[in-house]
């Protein structure tokens, strides 16, 4: 059975080199926090077009990619939710992706999506917008490096709270 939707720290995320063949499936994305969604997308594969944000933020062709760039390492935690658009949840809609994408784009509110979305959350005053000016440059490689490291720290912290 394949599932409709999961959650991924963005650290996590990060350090994935190819999509899983059971990740092909998802075609609708979210950059998220704990409380604030911050973008709703959709592609084919959602798994390839996350990375593209993610390279693009850095060529500054991608605002949800700028935004984990300008927030960079508090980005670390940020998750990645993907969706399928033929799970349940979206069967009155007739598994249409666009309309898919819309149900969640009208749910959540996001941050950074202006299509379909006359009412977008407010971005939280602790995070940089994805307009200010880059302070710090990084490549790609050094954010999933990092993201490696983070993952390391938390799997110790985790073997520590529960060893």
């Amino acid at each position: 059975m394949r599932l409709s939707s999961f959650t991924l720290p963005l650290r996590r995320f990060l350090v994935v080199e190819s999509c899983p063949a059971e990740w092909q499936h998802f075609d609708l994305y979210l950059f998220r926090d704990e409380a604030t969604v911050f973008y709703v997308g959709q592609s084919h594969t959602a798994f390839n077009r996350v990375w593209s944000h993610i390279y693009d933020g850095w060529k500054g062709r991608s605002l949800v990619g700028r935004f984990v760039l300008m927030n960079w390492p508090a980005a670390l935690h940020f998750a990645v939710e993907l969706h399928h658009s033929q799970a349940e949840r979206f069967s009155p809609l007739g598994h249409d992706l666009n309309l898919a994408e819309q149900l969640l784009i009208g749910e959540y509110c996001p941050c950074l999506n202006e299509t379909h979305n006359p009412n977008p959350t407010p971005l939280p005053a602790h995070y940089n917008p994805p307009t200010v000016r880059v302070r710090h440059p990084r490549n790609p490689r050094a954010m999933v490096r990092e993201a490696g490291l983070a993952n390391q720290q938390a799997e110790r912290g985790n073997a520590e709270k529960w060893g």
